[in-house]
């Protein structure tokens, strides 16, 4: 059998499996309650949304539980897969391994914005930061969406990122919505999608957030069936994009775990990028921060690490789908589009 046959038959089944149940991905692991970051007691997200002709942005903050992070620091590690990216505050998260707010993610020119509303908001919360007690190291985290987005109008404002904070809830919305909302993914839509997964004989739960701006659409690989070649013949007006766009990758554990441990963690949300058909581009910005809700309790031994390690990496992966299935198609600057993937398939399912 050829390699093209054989490739054929697993997009059949795969569409097959769509048409009649809806169902694209199968988890490798257990999944949380909701599947979600939320999962993990305490966290929760908000959005700030902007959809407006060719602004089409946003930010979305990620809340660890904890009303006093600036003294009372969760445990924090992370892992640059590709470092084509401006974060601010990373370099302290991994030289200290302590996460000291709550994470911000926004497009590249509004890093600044958003860092400014953080320490506003730090200060307001706790006067004594930088007048006779430490500064604030926030921590921010950005994807380019120039494609969908007039980036140059710099349209994020501070009261969008206090927005988003005080809107973070354990039920909170995916897909082209918050800093995913002029994002795109293997050439579609992409955005913000999460996941969860859990291990009982640890009693120990791992969530990811992702936000998804990344991928060739060439090599889409749905639950390990190469499809992108199939999408490209159904949809040759698409705008190619290459593997450059970025992804963040946000994980939550509720296990006491030092920052190497997370460190560790992080490093294996690129398992789930690859098992999507990413190679981490030349020009992609590919990180990963992981943090514990928990401050103490025994430490893990590195050898009871391995199922999470496998859970972070299957997280990533459902993740990455579940943004790009929840995404609609979005219409912004200079009339360039992106397609929701669930309407692609759609298409593919009823040829």
């Amino acid at each position: 059998m050829s390699l093209d046959v054989f490739n054929q038959r697993g997009v059949d089944a795969l569409l097959e499996r769509w048409r009649e149940r809806r169902l694209l991905f199968t988890p490798r692991l257990p999944t949380g309650a909701t599947n979600s970051i939320s999962d993990i007691a305490g966290v929760t997200v908000g959005h700030s949304t902007l959809s407006a002709g060719e602004i089409q942005t946003g930010v979305t903050a990620i809340v660890p539980p904890g009303a006093n992070l600036y003294t009372h620091p969760l445990p924090c590690g992370a892992a640059v897969l590709n470092g084509f990216a401006k974060p601010v505050g990373l370099t302290q998260v991994m030289e200290l391994g302590e996460l000291q707010t709550p994470i911000l993610l926004g497009n590249t020119f509004s890093v600044g914005t958003l860092f400014n509303a953080m320490v506003r908001q730090s200060c307001a919360d706790f006067p004594q930061i930088g007048r006779g007690s430490a500064t604030i190291n926030p921590l921010v985290l950005e994807c380019n969406d120039a494609y969908l987005n007039d980036i140059q109008a710099m349209a994020l404002s501070e009261e969008n990122a206090i927005a988003a904070l005080n809107s973070a809830s354990t039920d909170f919305a995916r897909g082209s919505v918050g800093a995913g909302r002029g994002m795109s993914c293997f050439g579609l839509k992409g955005g913000i999608g999460t996941a969860s997964r859990h291990d009982e004989k640890l009693d120990t739960q791992i969530g990811v957030l992702v936000l998804a701006n990344f991928g060739v659409l060439s090599e889409l690989t749905l639950d390990g069936v190469r499809i992108g070649a199939e999408i490209e013949q159904l949809l040759p007006e698409l705008a190619p994009q290459v593997d450059a766009g970025s992804i963040i990758i946000i994980m939550a554990c509720d296990r006491h775990l030092d920052s190497r441990q997370l460190t560790r963690i992080a490093r294996r949300a690129g398992a789930g990028l690859g098992r999507l058909g990413s190679y981490w581009g030349h020009g992609s910005g590919d990180i990963a921060v992981a943090f514990s809700t928990c401050r103490e309790g025994e430490l893990l031994a590195d050898e009871q690490l391995e199922p999470l390690l496998a859970m972070a990496a299957d997280a990533t992966e459902q993740a990455v789908l579940d943004a790009m299935l929840a995404a609609e198609t979005v219409i912004g600057f200079q009339k360039h589009f992106r397609l929701g993937l669930a309407g692609v398939l759609d298409s593919l399912a009823t040829r």
